[in-house]
């Protein structure tokens, strides 16, 4: 919690990545037990809108989301009185809390309020306003830290705070990207690193290893960046089925260019590059942007040699023919396709995952027919009893004009499906 009580006699507020309201050092309100009661609800409405305060109207609509009451404002003055109950048995002092004005109620202004979200679009604003790149940085990074994670994460369906969650994020992305511009023009790429592991993991499947990737080419950590890139594309894929972006591919590529190894006799850098660790039979399992490193090198190879070569995309379909992408079972189904895929072609094919449910291979030096083969043998190794889950094949030669057929056959027993598949020819 970056909002530390002082024991000062202020009220400290965070609501950046959770809700909690202490005073003197005790917890108040919310905490890692925090509920959705009204109880809860009124203090985060009161206390982050407390400079303009919040109408009779709209405090009854959010507390109570217009269900249907007899005396709407007698339920709304029975929450208050509770709440004053509940904020003095907690340790603040006796004494009206919540005020009323002309139909607005506000929070009272006994109490210094200490709030996280004011805190840090406190420094945004005076980081806009600095012309010292210097003092502009260090209001930027301060600004940035006090940014622990999503307003009000667990009232993610409540409109005002969704609404609110989005404005503030978008503010913290703005001067989050402003200080990496700051930090790569000054080659700090130290602070950098720093920054965007900060921002991998209090904001989430939103890029941000891509600095952190940034930084440690630029510092010559080539092995630690190859890491994190395999570590993140496990990561997107595995929560949301998501390729790596473009950023992250540019930057996949820039650390390819920018590797350099040590001098060495050409017998031990061949050791290197052959992977004799690699042992398993089936096919060479890589990422993405490895994939599509071979495929063009591929693709260049068979303009000239005239190779046949095939393009095989596999996606798992429940019992109508419907891509899988979501659900309990995906995990699983991922990876048993990925491991009958493995199993039922060449060492010489290469294969990628490439979403959720779906793997890529590139089929080398094989026919339109033995395309139908390899689809039976991975049925084979896929299907499970009676199960109507099964895998749709999308086949495309790498050579020939674009104009070829798509095979797009969906098997779900050996014997059905892929056998029409192999009967066409381009």
């Amino acid at each position: 919690m970056r909002v530390q009580d002082t024991g000062d006699g202020a009220l400290y507020v965070q609501m950046l990545g959770g809700f909690a309201v202490t005073y003197k050092g005790k917890l108040v309100a919310g905490g890692s037990k925090a509920s959705n009661s009204q109880f809860t609800q009124l203090l985060q409405i009161l206390l982050h809108d407390r400079a303009r305060g919040v109408s009779r109207h709209r405090l009854e609509q959010l507390l109570f989301e217009e269900r249907d009451m007899e005396d709407i404002h007698h339920a709304l003055q029975s929450v208050i009185y509770n709440s004053k109950k509940k904020l003095e048995k907690a340790g603040l002092p006796a004494g009206s809390f919540i005020e009323q004005k002309k139909g607005v109620f506000y929070w009272t202004d006994r109490f210094r309020i200490v709030e996280d979200t004011e805190q840090f679009e406190r420094l945004v604003a005076q980081a806009d306003k600095e012309e010292d790149e210097d003092s502009k940085l260090v209001l930027l990074l301060e600004a940035c830290h006090w940014y622990e994670g999503e307003f009000l994460p667990s009232q993610t369906a409540v409109i005002w705070a969704a609404q609110e969650a989005r404005r503030l994020k978008e503010i913290f992305c703005r001067a989050a990207e402003d200080a990496v511009d700051l930090l790569r023009r000054r080659q700090d790429f130290f602070q950098m690193e720093e920054l965007g592991l900060w921002a991998a993991r209090i904001d989430p499947l939103s890029d941000w290893e891509t600095v952190t990737m940034e930084a440690l080419v630029s510092l010559g950590r080539f092995e630690e960046a190859r890491k994190l890139y395999d570590e993140t594309v496990e990561y997107y894929f595995s929560e949301q089925g998501l390729r790596p972006s473009k950023k992250m591919l540019e930057q996949f590529e820039r650390l390819g260019s920018e590797m350099m190894y040590r001098h060495a006799a050409l017998d031990f850098i061949q050791s290197e590059l052959t992977g004799r660790h690699e042992m398993y039979p089936g096919g060479y399992l890589c990422s993405y942007p490895v994939f599509q490193g071979i495929y063009r090198m591929v693709e260049r190879m068979s303009e000239r040699g005239g190779q046949s070569v095939y393009l095989m995309l596999c996606t798992v379909v429940d019992g109508k023919g419907n891509p899988i992408t979501e659900g309990s079972q995906i995990a699983e189904l991922t990876t048993r396709m990925g491991d009958a895929v493995r199993g039922a072609v060449r060492r010489g094919d290469a294969m990628c995952r490439y979403g959720r449910g779906q793997f890529l291979v590139l089929l080398m030096n094989t026919t339109w027919e033995n395309c139908g083969v390899i689809q039976r043998r991975i049925n084979q190794r896929f299907t499970k009893g009676r199960s109507r889950i099964g895998i749709k094949y999308y086949v495309n030669s790498v050579f020939w004009a674009p104009d070829i057929d798509t095979v797009d056959e969906t098997a779900r027993r050996p014997e059905g499906g892929a056998e029409d598949a192999a009967r066409r020819t381009p």
